[in-house]
């Protein structure tokens, strides 16, 4: 068969979105080791050169998805009274998103060239609202952020446990209530 190069295997192409739904289906059930380009293009029917027109590489690839799955974590947070219930907002908003996708901060653990975008814009808010209420935001933003990590990684370990999810997700607030507490304290 002559086949123009980056065309679809079959069917009549791939959309964007649906690349990314199906490497965030992959990614979630296979893991950062299941995500290849040539896995998502067998489970898309396409061949893997198509899935290029949309992303660059697999860095790329794990961008754009922590585009979409950290997109909410933002939303309706700036503009609220006080630093802190921003900060408060954004990072249970955050622990969430990587309850829900576990893989996906493991993978972007391991590819440090997909720290951008959305995941870089959350990183810089939470550095200005820290400024305004410590000398050290770095350090607060460093602790925060490895905190919902941790918190969130042990809520995916949850999973079908809705009793447990819900303790571990009790847990992470009065904790984060705690350090927050600390950091804004006279």
């Amino acid at each position: 068969m002559n086949r123009p190069r980056g065309r679809p295997a079959q069917g009549t192409g791939v959309a964007r979105d649906d690349i990314l739904t199906a490497a965030l289906a992959l990614l979630d059930e296979s893991g950062g080791q299941g995500l290849t380009m040539r896995a998502l293009a067998t489970r898309l029917g396409v061949t893997p050169m198509s899935l290029y027109h949309h992303v660059e590489n697999h860095a790329g690839l794990l961008r754009a998805l922590s585009d979409r799955v950290y997109a909410e974590v933002l939303e309706g947070a700036p503009g609220l009274a006080a630093p802190r219930a921003e900060l408060q907002a954004i990072l249970t908003r955050y622990h969430g998103a990587v309850g829900r996708h576990p893989q996906l901060t493991l993978a972007i653990f391991a590819t440090p060239e997909a720290f951008a975008g959305v995941t870089r814009q959350i990183t810089d808010r939470l550095g200005l609202l820290l400024a305004q209420i410590t000398a050290e935001p770095d350090l607060w933003r460093d602790v925060l952020v490895d905190h919902a990590h941790g918190s969130g990684l042990a809520l995916a370990s949850a999973h079908g446990d809705p009793k447990r999810a819900l303790a571990l997700q009790a847990d992470y607030r009065l904790a984060l209530d705690r350090l927050l507490d600390r950091l804004t304290a006279p």
